[in-house]
């Protein structure tokens, strides 16, 4: 008899990874539940009525019982784009902890949350700080499994790269010798739910390829087939942005502060996966053509 599979609970199920996770949720037959404000963008993911719950993770009587019969919760949940008036702490921090709180009650047994790689040790910079709050609060929690997974760079990520060379100039800070291995969604949607059937508490993760941010740019002119241009922005430029960053309003500058902080230093994780940089930036390009 073929072993029943866990009842999955998804929060940030719209996003870049949370779209990537329900396909392969879906695909893979696991009992699945999304939460969601807008269920119109689930159901164009395939999902059905059953399977979607309307709540707001930032409302916690919206969340009353959204974890009742649930195996396991995976949490995707985090600003991309500050909006609402809700920063970091409303969100990356304060929402999952609302989750959190509904796990717990509902006696579920593994919650996997997804943070950002080396955001411990960077806690000066407010977005990777509210996460790492609400992972410290989960791996204290009286979930009897929790798991906090650390990705590198998502492929997504790269796209200001491809950007930058479509419109024929890519600029770099210091010489862009500093090195990552950034992860495709669907490459890190297979690992979290790996992560379902160990009892793993923390996870570093990258993708396939160590490149550094000269390789990077090399590869979206290839992919836009222009011709390489790089201007090299000095490194006492980045570090005054960096400073101008941390005394504004972080939804202002939050995103900026974050990237200023990754891109001074390698990034480099574990590498899991198959796909590569070049075949998304292929994909994206096809994809532009077709338009």
């Amino acid at each position: 008899m073929a072993e029943m599979k866990p009842r999955v609970l998804l929060a940030g199920a719209t996003g870049y990874l949370g779209r990537h996770l329900v396909k392969q949720l879906l695909n893979r037959d696991y009992p699945l539940l999304a939460l969601a404000r807008d269920p119109h963008r689930l159901k164009a993911l395939g999902l059905t009525d059953p399977q979607i719950r309307i709540a707001q993770v930032t409302e916690p009587a919206s969340l009353t019982g959204c974890c009742d019969n649930i195996d396991v919760v995976i949490s995707c949940v985090g600003i991309t784009r500050q909006r609402d008036g809700l920063g970091y702490m409303d969100v990356d921090f304060q929402a999952n902890l609302n989750l959190l709180r509904e796990a717990e009650k509902a006696g579920v047994r593994r919650f996997i949350y997804i943070s950002a790689l080396n955001a411990p040790n960077f806690q000066t910079v407010r977005l990777l700080r509210a996460k790492e709050r609400f992972a410290g609060q989960l791996l204290t929690s009286s979930i009897p499994e929790p798991c906090v997974i650390r990705p590198n760079g998502f492929f997504s990520d790269m796209t200001e790269f491809y950007n930058m060379a479509k419109q024929g100039r890519v600029y770099l800070f210091g010489n862009g010798s500093q090195q990552l291995n950034p992860i495709h969604g669907d490459d890190l949607a297979t690992f979290c739910l790996e992560a379902i059937h160990t009892n793993d508490r923390e996870l570093d993760i990258g993708g396939p390829e160590i490149l550094s941010h000269r390789q990077v740019a090399e590869i979206a002119f290839e992919s836009v087939q222009h011709p390489e241009k790089v201007t090299f922005v000095p490194e006492i430029l980045r570090k005054l942005l960096l400073k101008m960053s941390r005394t504004l309003p972080e939804k202002y500058t939050g995103t900026a502060e974050f990237f200023l902080t990754a891109t001074a230093q390698d990034m480099i994780a574990p590498a899991y996966g198959e796909r590569t940089l070049a075949q998304y930036f292929q994909t994206l390009n096809s994809v532009e053509r077709q338009l």
